[in-house]
């Protein structure tokens, strides 16, 4: 916000003055710079005003929406909701028979709610990432078996010249691999790139750690052992007089 405003440190704006909706206000203070908490709200983009002035002449509604309410300490978060609640049901005027006609919320509930979507978001895209890690390894092993099958004669002319079943074998299951590795890091370097986009273009705060690099290239060569045997045993079954007469 303050590289939008022309500002180098917040101190700077205190005393000057900004408009919102046409409408001139003073700044008077600074909170102190609290971090993104998550991407779609940032806390230190926020500007605070007075209610009324907020309710009748920008946001032009009488009405709130919420409000929020801190408590002395953590022990003592019931005993306010119970009161915020004798407060709210006395204005609004319920008969002690009527239900709630608003929510009441505390910290925890927006941590326990913030729990359970990041836990929904994890498993989607953990469903996102097994789809992919199949359709990929499917096509690995499409790939390995044109290989196979423009490869039958050089098949029969290495089994001709000694080579083993188990020779057979490592050469096309080590080329899936590869194959699987070099997908891998071309992954690494576009997840990598979004990242830092995100982080100079949205100002998201995006870290690449160590393990998340060696987790995806464990990924990749565990695809490449898997979709890679089936055309790797095809290839080492293969007979070597029939092989070398394959056109």
């Amino acid at each position: 916000m303050l590289e939008n405003l022309g500002l180098q440190t917040p101190e700077a704006l205190v005393g000057e003055d900004i408009r919102i909706r046409g409408i001139q206000f003073t700044v008077i203070g600074v909170y102190k710079s609290k971090g993104q908490a998550n991407p779609f709200s940032n806390p230190d983009d926020q500007v605070l005003i007075p209610i009324q002035t907020a309710r009748f002449r920008i946001l032009g509604s009488n009405r709130l929406r919420s409000i929020s309410v801190l408590a002395p300490d953590e022990a003592r978060i019931p005993d306010a909701m119970a009161d915020v609640q004798k407060v709210l049901r006395r204005e609004h005027k319920l008969r002690p028979d009527k239900p709630d006609d608003f929510q009441i919320r505390n910290q925890a509930d927006f941590l326990s709610t913030l729990g359970e979507t990041t836990q929904v978001f994890s498993m989607l895209l953990a469903g996102i990432a097994a789809v992919s890690l199949l359709v990929g390894g499917i096509g690995i092993m499409n790939i390995m078996l044109v290989s196979v099958t423009e490869r039958t004669r050089e098949i029969g002319i290495r089994k001709a010249l000694g080579a083993t079943r188990l020779n057979i074998l490592f050469q096309f299951l080590i080329e899936a691999v590869v194959l699987c590795l070099l997908g891998g890091g071309l992954g690494i370097l576009l997840g990598a790139g979004g990242a830092t986009a995100f982080t100079r273009l949205l100002g998201w705060t995006t870290q690449i750690g160590a393990s998340s690099v060696g987790l995806a290239f464990g990924f990749s060569a565990l695809v490449g052992v898997i979709f890679g045997v089936y055309p790797a045993r095809r290839a080492a079954g293969l007979d070597p007089i029939v092989a070398l007469r394959y056109e």
